[in-house]
């Protein structure tokens, strides 16, 4: 496995473990934003959702071809604006069931066989275009550690992330940084030189 299919399967083995210990209760409570918990979590297992779907996807044209790129590109994308991705995370939050915990656990299951009959190299159709499997991967291993610190934040129940998912997010939310200007800010609140601007965000 590549570094990246390897992370990715690290921080999805992180999430599905974090959505088990999830009191059910606790669903109907609040997340992010608009968004109660189930629909966070849901927005959360899309990141295994999307690998399972585009991998019947394959891509003639490479349009993005980092995952830093890819984030460049769904700034502007239609489909990618609050209220559809808000709409999304209610439907896929509703899709899990009644037990979200098995649910995940079964996606996870599914997306790590699949992927073994894939090359890295493979080019599959993203909402951005056609674009590396272990560059998207990279973007949905940022996806899982995010939002299931949003989870942790929002129900106290912890991801437990091991080190190079954790890694691995913030040296992606640091080219996304430089490449819109913004790298010398992040630079200098990591070295305790300046805060962040309220508000300041990368995505």
């Amino acid at each position: 496995m590549t570094d990246s299919r390897s992370s990715f399967l690290s921080a999805a083995s992180s999430y599905v473990a974090q959505v088990a210990r999830i009191p059910v209760e606790s669903l109907t409570g609040p997340g992010l934003g608009v968004w109660d918990l189930r629909a966070l979590v849901g927005h959360a297992s899309r990141s295994l959702v999307t690998v399972e779907t585009y991998l019947d996807s394959p891509a003639d044209d490479l349009d993005v071809p980092d995952a830093a790129a890819y984030y460049l590109a769904v700034a502007g994308l239609q489909n990618a604006e609050p209220s559809a991705v808000v709409e999304r995370g209610r439907a896929a939050g509703a899709a899990m069931g009644e037990v979200p915990g098995a649910y995940v656990r079964d996606l996870h299951a599914r997306v790590a066989d699949k992927l073994t009959s894939f090359g890295d190299d493979f080019r599959l159709a993203t909402i951005a275009g056609g674009m590396p499997l272990d560059e998207y991967l990279r973007t949905r291993i940022f996806e899982l550690v995010v939002h299931g610190l949003d989870i942790a934040a929002a129900c106290g129940v912890d991801p437990a992330f091991e080190g190079g998912p954790l890694v691995d997010s913030a040296t992606l939310a640091a080219e996304v940084a430089v490449r819109t200007g913004r790298g010398p800010e992040v630079l200098l609140a990591l070295s305790g030189r300046r805060p962040l601007p309220a508000g300041f965000s990368i995505v």
